[in-house]
């Protein structure tokens, strides 16, 4: 059956198919700015494109090129390098390889090709002087180069911004794209080339506009066009990135290759924490590392992350990892009951569910239905086929908590005992003793946690 995808240019649900003559569904997905750990919302698009990555794998076997960037050099990476005293490659190195150990602990498949911006600055150069010569770019004293949004009169296509805020001769009132230098002709235009100034230290490269460093729009349209072409099948990332990236993407491509960028276009929504939107203020930004070290596995946090449907918001929170971890334990048990010798194939439900735009939460609906029925006869081949498509690794368990001292333990279970007595206040009064002797206790439905209170 057909995959089918919403896409968020034509707002409409279409089958993927690759469009050239070989045959190649070809696959571009927003890769992340490593200059520090990725957090779990950004493994939640992560994710979600690898889900959709597997689906694709399937639908098109062998014939799927994967492509996603490293953003290597911008403000952010800069910043850092300053700050840290570490020249700017030894600080984007670190950080690349824990996000590809952090991938692949969350069994993601690497993609077929993963071009950083700073070994791709040839190309950038050559986008930005077609876009200049066709009239779609200009210089600023300061050797800067911007794009010119009024040129392109598709702008505002994918985000609709055009109707909403957009207006040519002022700058965006909702949303200022960057924070650029003041010689932009119109506060809508966005940076190309970005001219050197003191703060990048030696972080530049040489140009027909002098030394500088490529804006951030370009490094994406330039990697895009030089592994996969003009014209690809799909573009994905979060929803964050529809604008302005994504709408920015599509005008520098489209005036630069004077063809369709992508023909289809997918982004997945925020993951909120607790109901509220991640940040560190709020204590509610976590890293894999973080929950790891928690006690959760890397698996636990993946099921989480696909249990909602990624064009909805999903609140994660530590009870949604508790119930992940007891699924994957069902799982891993019904799976120990399939032989070789099984035959049926009850597994269709999920793989529509998973085709009609990535329905997670139908699938794994569908998923336990199957499993609450018991494992007569069914096929091991046809269930490992739908652990491959959800990327689920039952051989993998939760890390093993921090050494619980015996008193703490008798402790927690004598107030745990109290509770299902239904002595709410013995167990009141036990809650505390654990408080104070440093423990804190989470309860659940089928028993409960202990941790640390962070001091």
């Amino acid at each position: 059956m057909a995959i089918k995808l919403h896409d968020s240019l034509t707002r409409e649900t279409r089958e993927l198919h690759p469009a050239q003559p070989d045959g190649v569904f070809r696959f571009y997905n927003c890769g992340p700015t490593v200059y520090a750990a990725a957090h779990i919302g950004n493994f939640r698009t992560f994710v979600v494109n690898d889900l959709l990555r597997r689906l694709l794998e399937l639908e098109f076997p062998g014939k799927v090129k994967h492509v996603r960037n490293l953003t290597d050099v911008d403000d952010k990476t800069i910043r850092r390098s300053r700050e840290e005293h570490r020249p700017l490659g030894d600080v984007t190195k670190q950080w690349t390889d824990k996000f590809h150990a952090d991938c692949a602990a969350l069994n993601c498949l690497p993609p077929h090709v993963e071009p950083a911006a700073t070994t791709h600055i040839p190309e950038q150069i050559d986008m930005i002087s077609i876009l200049e010569k066709k009239g779609h770019a200009y210089r600023t004293e300061d050797g800067s180069v911007y794009f010119k949004v009024s040129s392109y009169d598709g702008y505002g296509s994918l985000s609709r911004v055009k109707e909403r805020e957009l207006k040519v001769g002022s700058a965006l009132s909702a949303k200022p794209q960057t924070h650029d230098a003041d010689e932009k002709e119109d506060g809508s235009d966005f940076a190309l080339w970005k001219g050197h100034k003191p703060d990048d230290g030696d972080v530049f490269w040489p140009s027909p506009w002098g030394q500088g460093r490529p804006g951030w729009h370009i490094e994406c349209s330039a990697m895009s066009k030089k592994h996969l072409g003009d014209t690809i099948d799909l573009h994905t990332g979060g929803v964050d990135l529809l604008f302005p990236h994504h709408e920015n993407e599509i005008a520098q491509s489209q005036c630069c290759n004077g063809t369709q960028f992508s023909r289809h276009w997918y982004h997945s929504e925020h993951l909120l924490v607790d109901g509220k939107k991640m940040s560190k203020s709020l204590g509610n930004l976590y890293t894999l590392d973080d929950l790891k070290a928690k006690g959760f596995s890397p698996a636990a946090l993946r099921y989480a992350l696909l249990a909602g449907h990624p064009r909805k918001q999903l609140n994660f929170t530590l009870d949604s990892l508790h119930a992940a971890e007891s699924a994957l334990k069902t799982l891993r048990a019904f799976r120990s009951q399939l032989t070789p010798a099984g035959t049926d194939d009850p597994f269709a439900p999920i793989f529509t569910a998973l085709n009609d735009d990535l329905n997670t939460a139908g699938t794994f609906g569908a998923l336990f239905t199957i499993v609450n029925k018991g494992a007569a006869n069914i096929s091991a081949v046809a269930f490992d086929r739908v652990l491959y498509a959800l990327g689920l690794d039952l051989t993998e368990v939760a890390a093993p908590k921090a050494d619980i001292p015996a008193d703490i333990a008798a402790l927690a279970e004598k107030r745990w005992a109290a509770k299902q007595a239904k002595d709410f206040a013995a167990a009141d009064a036990l809650r505390k003793e654990l408080t104070a002797a440093g423990w804190s206790m989470l309860d659940r439905k089928d028993g409960y946690s202990l941790e640390p209170v962070k001091k």
